[in-house]
């Protein structure tokens, strides 16, 4: 075995940089968010603004440990074996942080299939996660060796299984039921498979982060997990920005006419309103009489509706309530 530094601090300083690199997107992310959405609801902005400061401090306290190991403490071999309490807030800020991220698709689960029983599960795998990482936190307080880190080794699986299992639900849940609600018409279901594609790449993600976490953590004594932990609450805030952001591409994608999917060229004209920015949804409705309804809305966090005859709530609409055009086009 090397030295503390090598075990330890090298496949630290490695999740550092992934960690550093993401936060710079999840700062454009941001940016773009505030600069596009700006009639979200207001505890829609609180929310995003607490997970960047959250994110942000997560990223400082990082920074602050490397510092005062690596340069403070050079050639110190006590301090870079022990971590200390700035070490101790990676785990909690990475529980808190990904608990936020998952109690928000919850809600999105609870909205898109109205089943309570997935919000459930959701809600008690995340808790197991943010649970777990404040647990690990408080063991790395009271076991602050690296070299003896295995002792709490429980809490750290139920920490990371958990959220590995929180994100699989959520996954499989989001795409199942938007497999299942498409709607025929090419432009929508064009939509709505890239939907099911971001869903599946940014929860797939952190799950298999997760589990290489676990797994490295579970059989190697170094510090090798360090590389997928630090980065991993960056992960969770980049993917809810990316499927927030995403709204204002949806939107575009169904305002373009299109001559095999005439139904398209309704949105026509909320390309020349003010509210163009904002997200869009094409609901598509089958009428009892012999032709189709189509009704265009602008909302401020509203993705498609794909079970509108049965009054369901519109995809990920999150429950925000905005003025609305409606154009309807019959044949």
């Amino acid at each position: 075995m090397g030295s503390p530094a090598s075990v330890v601090h090298g496949p630290s300083i490695i999740g550092l940089f992934f960690s550093i690199l993401l936060y710079g997107i999840m700062v454009t992310q941001t940016f773009i968010y505030f600069r596009s959405f700006r009639k979200d609801r207001l505890w829609m902005k609180s929310y995003v603004f607490v997970l960047f400061v959250a994110d942000t401090l997560n990223c400082i306290f990082d920074c602050l440990w490397m510092y005062e190991s690596v340069i403070l403490h050079f050639g110190d071999q006590d301090f870079i074996s022990r971590a200390d309490w700035v070490f101790a807030t990676d785990p909690a800020m990475t529980g808190i942080i990904a608990a936020l991220v998952q109690f928000f698709f919850a809600w999105r689960i609870k909205v898109l299939t109205q089943s309570w029983w997935l919000v459930i599960l959701v809600m008690i795998a995340a808790s197991g996660g943010l649970l777990g990482g404040l647990g690990t936190a408080i063991g790395v307080t009271i076991v602050p060796h690296f070299a003896e880190f295995q002792k709490f080794q429980p809490i750290v699986i139920v920490w990371l299984i958990s959220n590995a299992i929180c994100d699989l639900i959520i996954t499989i849940s989001l795409t199942w039921h938007l497999r299942a609600h498409k709607t025929g018409f090419p432009t929508t279901d064009d939509i709505v498979n890239k939907i099911i594609r971001s869903t599946v790449q940014t929860g797939m993600l952190t799950t298999v982060v997760a589990i290489a976490d676990v797994g490295c953590f579970v059989g190697s004594t170094s510090g090798l997990h360090l590389a997928f932990n630090i980065p991993l609450s960056k992960l969770y805030t980049n993917s809810l920005m990316s499927t927030l952001n995403s709204r204002a591409g949806w939107y575009h994608a169904t305002s373009e006419p299109s001559e095999k999917d005439p139904s398209a060229a309704t949105t026509t004209a909320h390309r020349e309103a003010p509210r163009a920015r904002r997200s869009g949804v094409l609901k598509l409705n089958s009428a009892r009489s012999q032709g189709v309804v189509v009704h265009v809305e602008s909302h401020q966090m509203t993705d498609f509706d794909m079970d509108t005859s049965k009054g369901g709530p519109s995809l990920y609409q999150a429950g925000y309530e905005s003025s609305q055009d409606d154009m309807t086009k019959r044949r």
